[in-house]
């Protein structure tokens, strides 16, 4: 299924099951959708099982959202328990939409517990209380973590995902592999039978060299190999040492949740030369969670100057993690460079990142999916080298062999139904839903009465953006006054220059990369694979044409103009 599908159906307000391989963009849809919606004056919530699964999407953990502590099991005297918390009920009378993440992670009984928690806070018996409930993730990659063992091991083995009646969406397009051999490869793994050619592919990534500047990060099944060569190689570097604190403000419990919630380190030392993986996304600055690189220098401010795989040097300052209350106040955050040592990280750990170049010790695989995991990481083969594997490696769960066919099948059934909806059919379903759970209906975006361009009635979002658009020559400040991402804000600006008697000459990237930017597309619009499924042209393939030396941000802004 295309990523323009199903964020159609994921609009219709019904039960979803996100699913596909690793790197074809859940995340991204997800954050689409979640954009759509908070535009509209509705905000979802973003649970996952993990803290770090949760920092993908700024969500916090299954347990901490439901009042669950280390609960797993939910009967009717812990409810009744649950129901005196006044907190809970401020959070959950209001919730809409639940988004649970890394579903491959939960266990039958915590997914069985949000069920039984959100029927009783809402009153309702209809499943998950009646809230459109998306659950997303690759059964394929890791299985929850569980003190002993179950005879039921997944989410999907719960009478109540049956009860849910989701509607699947398995993706298929790859954005973050762009390397046939190693596509196969993951394929193969995911298909449990591996070829010869496969197997010679993977040993030859044991004898091959990286051709590059620096050491890659190392990836490891257990704890100890990783800290054990992260602290030995900053010891072996000389020079002088750069200690970073942390500014933390709340009080010590909410301080203690981003931490748990995220990657960041309350202090971290550094040197000239670190290998260093960034983890939080700024497209703006041009990083992502998993972009890796070497601190070449420090700044007058003391500040690491970080050269990343590209070729790209990255002046890095302090990012702020935030704990919001219900009501979007700010209750506590923590700020620090969002660096940490990355010689070696856990596979565990490194679930959701994208990995330019990376050594990978599968010697030790303990359970099914980590070999999976920890090779669909990387973008090509070019940046992959193995430091041995065992059969562990190469097996994924039998169990979800046998129902990964259903789920593909089961995809192309909401696909058909989807395509078989006419467009005034599918903006019925669209706005029925937006009305169901007290959204907005302010923002109406195509009209065939005003000839594509976008249609806004009185008061709208957009009417607000070009009400003060006049106070701003940076899309920063205007992001920033709005609460909008950036993606938003140069949204804001494209609607604007559309359908608005405005002036936004200013806020175009400077004349030379405009003019370079504006040749490319020129140059990639003859080539059909360069658009999407809707006919826009990808960010990524003008991206990729500059060899990432031009930041997302400014061709963003560039293709407002174009």
């Amino acid at each position: 299924m295309k990523q323009k599908t199903a964020l159609d159906i994921l609009k219709t307000g019904k039960n979803i099951f996100l699913t596909g391989s690793a790197g074809t963009g859940k995340t991204f849809l997800l954050r689409e959708y979640m954009e759509y919606l908070k535009e509209r004056g509705v905000s979802p919530a973003v649970v996952a099982p993990t803290g770090i699964a949760a920092s993908h999407l700024n969500g916090i953990t299954i347990h901490s959202f439901f009042g669950l502590g280390i609960i797993e099991d939910v009967d009717e005297r812990y409810l009744d328990n649950l129901l005196q918390r006044k907190y809970l009920h401020q959070r959950l009378s209001k919730l809409k939409v639940l988004l649970i993440d890394e579903i491959s992670m939960v266990s039958p009984k915590i997914f069985e517990a949000v069920d039984k928690i959100l029927k009783a806070f809402k009153f309702s018996n209809q499943p998950f209380g009646g809230v459109q409930i998306i659950v997303s993730g690759d059964f394929f990659q890791l299985p929850p973590i569980t003190r002993k063992r179950e005879q039921k091991k997944f989410a999907w083995q719960s009478p109540i995902w049956k009860d849910s009646s989701f509607s699947t969406c398995y993706l298929e397009e790859k954005f973050r592999q762009d390397d046939d051999e190693l596509i196969k490869v993951l394929d193969e793994i995911r298909g449990g039978d591996i070829t010869k050619e496969s197997y010679t592919f993977l040993k030859n990534a044991e004898s091959k060299e990286l051709d590059i500047s620096f050491r890659p990060t190392k990836l490891y099944t257990h704890n100890m190999d990783v800290d054990r060569i992260n602290q030995g190689e900053l010891n072996d570097l000389g020079g002088k040492r750069y200690f970073f604190e942390s500014i933390n403000r709340g009080t010590k419990k909410r301080i203690e949740k981003i931490f748990k919630s995220s990657l960041i380190l309350e202090n971290i030392e550094l040197k000239k030369e670190a290998v260093v993986i960034f983890i939080k996304n700024n497209l703006e600055k041009g990083y992502i969670n998993g972009t890796i690189g070497k601190i070449v220098d420090f700044n007058e401010r003391n500040f690491p100057i970080v050269k990343i795989f590209s070729g790209k040097k990255i002046e890095v300052e302090q990012e702020d993690w935030m704990l919001e209350d219900d009501n979007k106040k700010i209750i506590a955050s923590v700020s620090q460079i969002p660096l940490r040592l990355a010689w070696a990280i856990t596979v565990h750990k490194s679930q959701g990142m994208s990995l330019d170049v990376a050594e990978i010790d599968l010697s030790k695989t303990f359970e099914t999916g980590q070999g999976y995991v920890a090779l669909s990481r990387v973008k090509n083969s070019k940046g992959l080298k193995l430091h041995g594997f065992n059969q562990k490696a190469l097996e994924v769960d039998s169990l979800i062999l046998f129902v990964d066919k259903r789920m593909q099948d089961a995809s192309i059934k909401s696909e058909d139904l989807m395509n078989k909806a006419s467009d005034e059919q599918k903006q019925e379903l669209f706005i029925n839903f937006l009305e169901k759970i007290g959204a907005s209906l302010e923002v109406i975006e195509k009209s065939e009465e005003k000839k594509g361009k976008d249609v806004l009635q009185k008061n709208s979002t957009y009417d607000i953006t070009a009400s003060i658009i006049d106070n701003f020559d940076i899309v920063e400040e205007l992001a920033e006054e709005r609460g909008f991402s950036m993606e938003t804000a140069i949204k804001h600006l494209k609607i604007l220059k559309d359908g608005y008697d405005v002036n936004l000459e200013r806020f175009k990237p400077e004349k030379k990369i405009f003019n370079k930017i504006k040749k490319a597309v020129k140059i990639l619009k003859k080539d059909k694979n360069n658009f999407t499924e809707g006919g826009v042209l990808k960010l990524k393939s003008v991206f990729d044409y500059f060899n990432e030396e031009i930041d997302y941000q400014d061709i963003k802004l560039a293709l407002v103009f174009l």
